[in-house]
C-alpha cells in the first residue's frame, strides 16, 4: 500500500509543483520579441507555437488525468518534469520553426499537461474533505498565481541581465525542481469493484449531463482571454513604446493579485452558487477588457488593468473544479476536469494563434481584445443555467442512502 502523506504536506508539495508549472509557463510571452529578431521569424510563427504549445495542453490534460487516476499523481508530475524541461532545452538550442513548433509548441505542452495545477488539484480532491474542497482548490490555484508573480519579473530581470538563452537554460533547470515534491502526491482513484463506476461510465454521464457541458463550454472563453494576454500583451506594451519592464510587471500584477482573487473565489465557492459566481466573473472580465481599450494606455491603466483582471485571472479554477467535484465526486476528476480544461487550451489555442494572425494582418491586436470582450458576455450567459448540485446518479445515491 502506498505510503499516506499528512494534509500539509500533500497541499504544500502540490502547491510547489503548480507555482512552478505555471510560472514558467506564464513568462514564455517575454521571450517572443527576442526570439523572433534572432530567429528571423514572424510573429505569426511564435504564435503558432504558443498556440500549439496550448493545444498539446489541452489534449494531453485528459490522458495525464486518466493516468494520474490509474497510476499516481507523483508518477505523472515526474514524467511531467522531464518533458517540461526537454521543451525548454529545445527551444534554446534549436533554431527552425518546424523545431519551435515540436519543443515549444507540442514537447512542453505535453509536459504541461503532466506538471500542472489541474493535475495538482485531483490530488487535493482526493485528500481534503468535501466541506474544505473548494477553498483548497483555491490554495492551489493561487499558488500558480503566486508563480506569475515570482517568474514574470524573474523572466525579465534574467532576460536584461544574461539574455534570453541563458534565461532558458535557467528556466529548465527550474522546472527539473518540480521532480522534489512529486512523490507526496503518489495518491491515485481507487480500482472500482464490479459494482462501482468505471471510468468509460464516468465519462459518458459526464458528457451527457448538460450542466457538465456548458461548463466545458464556457471554459473555453477562460483560455482565450488568459492565453492571449500572457502571450502577446508583452509585445502590445513595447509596440505602444513601453519598456520590456513593463510587460513583466504586468505579468507579476496579474499573478499577485490572482492569488488574492482564487483564495475569494474558493471561499465564495463555499457559501453561494459556483455557476453564479463565475458568471458574474466572466461578465467582470468583459467590463475590465472594453474599459482597458476604451482608455488611453498608460503605465498607470496598464497597472490598474493587470491588478483588476488578477482578480478575475484563475479564480474560476476553484468555481469550475469545485463543480466538477459537486457534480460527480472526487474518483474521476482528474479525468473530468481535465476534459474541462481541454476547451479550455482550445480556447487557448484560438487566442494566442488569432492574435499572431491579426497582428500580422491588421498592425494591431485591438480586433482580438473586443472579440474577448463578446466571449465574456456569452461565457455569463452560458453559466447561468448550470446547477450547482449532485449529477443525477450521486443524488440518487444520496436519495437511497438516508
Amino acid at each position: 500500500m502506498a505510503r499516506t502523506f499528512p494534509v500539509p504536506v500533500v497541499l504544500a508539495c502540490g502547491c510547489a509543483v503548480a507555482l512552478i508549472g505555471l510560472g514558467l509557463r506564464s513568462a514564455f510571452g517575454l521571450f517572443q520579441t527576442d526570439l523572433v529578431e534572432v530567429r528571423e521569424w514572424g510573429r505569426d510563427t511564435f504564435s503558432l507555437a504558443f498556440a500549439l504549445q496550448n493545444l498539446a495542453w489541452g489534449l494531453g490534460q485528459p490522458i495525464a488525468g486518466a493516468l494520474a487516476d490509474r497510476y499516481g499523481t507523483g508518477r505523472v508530475i515526474v514524467g511531467g518534469a522531464f518533458l517540461y524541461a526537454l521543451g525548454i532545452l529545445g527551444t534554446a538550442q534549436l533554431e527552425s520553426a518546424l523545431a519551435l513548433n515540436l519543443m515549444f509548441g507540442v514537447v512542453l505542452g505535453l509536459g504541461m499537461s503532466a506538471s500542472s495545477f489541474t493535475i495538482v488539484l485531483s490530488a487535493f480532491g482526493r485528500a481534503i474533505t468535501p466541506a474544505r474542497r473548494t477553498l483548497a482548490f483555491g490554495l492551489g490555484t493561487a499558488a500558480g498565481s503566486l508563480g506569475m508573480f515570482v517568474f514574470g519579473p524573474l523572466g525579465a530581470v534574467l532576460i536584461a541581465q544574461s539574455g534570453w538563452y541563458t534565461a532558458l537554460l535557467i528556466f529548465a533547470g527550474i522546472a527539473m525542481s518540480m521532480l522534489l515534491f512529486a512523490f507526496p502526491l503518489q495518491g491515485r482513484s481507487e480500482a472500482p469493484d464490479a459494482k462501482e463506476q468505471s471510468l468509460r461510465g464516468a465519462l459518458g454521464e459526464a458528457l451527457h449531463y448538460r450542466s457538465y457541458v456548458l461548463l466545458v463550454i464556457g471554459f473555453f472563453v477562460c483560455g482565450f482571454h488568459v492565453a492571449f494576454i500572457i502571450a502577446h500583451m508583452p509585445a502590445y506594451l513595447r509596440d505602444l513604446g513601453f519598456g520590456a519592464q513593463l510587460g513583466g510587471i504586468a505579468l507579476a500584477l496579474i499573478g499577485l493579485f490572482n492569488v488574492v482573487g482564487s483564495l475569494v473565489a474558493g471561499a465564495i465557492g463555499q457559501r453561494m452558487s459556483k455557476a453564479y459566481a463565475l458568471s458574474a466573473l466572466y461578465l467582470l472580465r468583459a467590463v475590465v477588457i472594453a474599459g482597458f481599450v476604451l482608455l488611453p494606455v498608460t503605465p498607470a491603466s496598464v497597472i490598474v488593468f493587470s491588478a483588476l483582471m488578477g482578480l478575475l485571472w484563475l479564480s474560476t479554477v476553484p468555481l469550475t473544479s469545485g463543480l466538477v467535484a459537486v457534480m460527480f465526486g472526487p474518483r474521476y476528476m482528474a479525468t473530468l476536469f481535465g476534459v474541462v480544461f481541454l476547451s479550455h487550451q482550445i480556447g487557448s489555442f484560438f487566442g494566442v494563434w488569432l492574435g499572431g494572425i491579426i497582428y500580422v494582418e491588421t498592425g494591431s491586436y485591438d480586433m482580438l481584445w473586443w472579440i474577448g470582450v463578446l466571449l465574456g458576455v456569452l461565457a455569463a450567459l452560458v453559466h447561468l443555467p448550470i446547477r450547482d448540485a449532485p449529477g443525477p446518479r450521486l443524488a440518487a445515491a444520496a436519495t437511497a442512502a438516508r
